[in-house]
């Protein structure tokens, strides 16, 4: 498991013993090409890594149908805005082809973030630094779009 943790940009930065502590909380899912992971507005309560296959991240836009914002590949992740916050899920997650998939619940993380400061930090860091980074590919997405409506 640690060999796999290893490769995972959000891992990359944890040493074996924090790999091992991680380790213990994932558990092995499947998830069937277009099958729904989770859905936009379900509670969020596990982030999931994504091992093979592909995941496909989307909002469904009355009237118009579904917008993907973004297809997820093998080492990326999802879902982390559940173990940040308590909000329901902002998008819909579906499996684009035949997925594995390791989950973890927030629950279980909570408790090593207590009890290891240095651990917590690390990923809470790697956590925001994904978030800023997904917030300015949005932020890139929306002005593209809006030039291209003349809303600029």
């Amino acid at each position: 498991m640690i060999q796999l943790l290893k490769k995972i940009n959000l891992f990359e930065t944890l040493l074996e013993p924090e790999l091992e502590k991680i380790g213990k909380l994932c558990r092995p899912e499947t998830a069937a090409k277009g099958a729904v992971i989770f859905k936009e507005g379900d509670a969020g309560d596990r982030c999931y890594i994504i091992l093979q296959g592909d995941v496909r991240i989307s909002k469904f836009i009355p009237n118009i149908g579904e917008e993907a914002l973004a297809v997820l590949k093998a080492g990326d992740y999802f879902g982390e805005m559940a173990l940040i916050d308590n909000f329901p899920r902002s998008a819909h997650a579906i499996a684009n082809t035949d997925a594995e998939l390791l989950s973890i619940n927030k629950t279980e993380l909570d408790k090593i973030l207590i009890m290891d400061h240095e651990l917590g930090y690390k990923l809470l860091w790697a956590f925001t630094k994904t978030l800023s980074k997904r917030l300015r590919e949005t932020n890139e997405k929306m002005a593209g779009f809006l030039a291209m409506t003349g809303g600029f």
